[in-house]
């Protein structure tokens, strides 16, 4: 990647530079932090040649409306790409009036919707409900407040009885084998 120079960038602030170097320059500022320090630099040190503005709120009016009356163009990747992800667009002025209805508003899919969200956390809320995760955190809740602490007895979870039933009877069928020879 190629750097400017200080004096390079005193230059484009002092509009010294022609088109293609200028357009040249602005790209440059947009992936590089060291040029745009020059550049920031550069606009310290001509800060007192730069205009005082009287009026702030006259001149960001002005400048408002020239941006509003330049004429905003869309291309038509932007809008296809809109199209695929249903986001609301911009209607066609080219269309006639029957379809502009259905460019101002385009259907959100049901993932979207507010009524799917409700409906998924009422769902994950029964869920949680009937699993018990509730109940026992409502009960370790109960445990941490209580004074004393409590001696509470081991509990088995269903994983380790469904393990020490299997290994029972794999033990019952060693045995019945053991019989038989």
């Amino acid at each position: 990647m190629k750097h400017y120079t200080y004096d390079e960038w005193l230059q484009y602030v002092n509009d010294e530079i022609n088109e293609n170097s200028r357009q040249e320059l602005e790209d440059h500022l947009y992936s590089c932090d060291q040029c745009l320090n020059h550049y920031l630099m550069a606009m310290e040190a001509n800060e007192s040649s730069l205009p005082i503005l009287s009026d702030m709120s006259e001149f960001t009016d002005s400048v408002m409306a020239e941006v509003s009356k330049q004429k905003i163009v869309v291309p038509d990747t932007v809008r296809n790409l809109n199209t695929m992800l249903m986001v609301p667009s911009v209607p066609d002025t080219k269309n006639d009036t029957k379809n502009d209805a259905k460019t101002k508003m385009k259907k959100k899919p049901f993932y979207q919707q507010a009524a799917f969200h409700y409906l998924l956390a009422a769902a994950a809320t029964i869920l949680l409900t009937f699993t018990g995760a509730f109940q026992s955190l409502a009960t370790y809740a109960n445990s941490l407040e209580s004074p004393q602490p409590q001696v509470q007895k081991k509990k088995h979870s269903v994983t380790e009885g469904v393990i020490n039933k299997t290994f029972a009877w794999m033990d019952s069928l060693e045995k019945k084998e053991a019989v038989k020879k």
